[in-house]
């Protein structure tokens, strides 16, 4: 488990990661995302390293315990349960794997979907009894 950092301690700076992403390990700028089968840049506001697709949220499970590693051996489909928030307002996506079912969080980019972010974050609401009215007036 992370430690806790105080509000005075400054969170460093991501380093870039050597990443292979092509056919047969090499380098590459793209990947085909696993849910909606589009082509993502690897490129993202941000971010030092996009691990989902920006449209449709889904990831791979590639990184084991750092992000960028690579080193999950899994390489299941991981779908988007819900978003978390840090202190500082960051907003985090909740992964769960359909293969292995391990949890894992992944930070939002800039050029993610605005509308299925959103989605997600209102889905604990879907289920409740509170009214319409009172919802609307928050």
């Amino acid at each position: 488990m992370p430690r806790r950092r105080t509000p005075k301690q400054q969170r460093r700076a991501q380093r870039p990661k050597d990443v292979l992403h092509g056919p047969g390990g090499a380098s590459g700028d793209t990947f085909r995302c696993v849910g909606c089968r589009l082509e993502v840049p690897l490129a993202a506001p941000g971010t030092a390293h996009r691990n989902h697709c920006p449209h449709c949220l889904a990831s791979r499970h590639v990184d084991r315990k750092i992000p960028g590693d690579r080193a999950a051996d899994c390489g299941g489909r991981m779908r988007a349960l819900c978003l978390s928030a840090r202190q500082d307002g960051e907003w985090l996506l909740v992964h769960q794997c359909l293969a292995c079912g391990e949890l894992s969080t992944n930070r939002t980019a800039g050029d993610d979907n605005a509308l299925a972010l959103v989605r997600l974050a209102v889905r604990p609401l879907a289920g409740t009894r509170m009214p319409v009215r009172a919802l609307i007036s928050l």
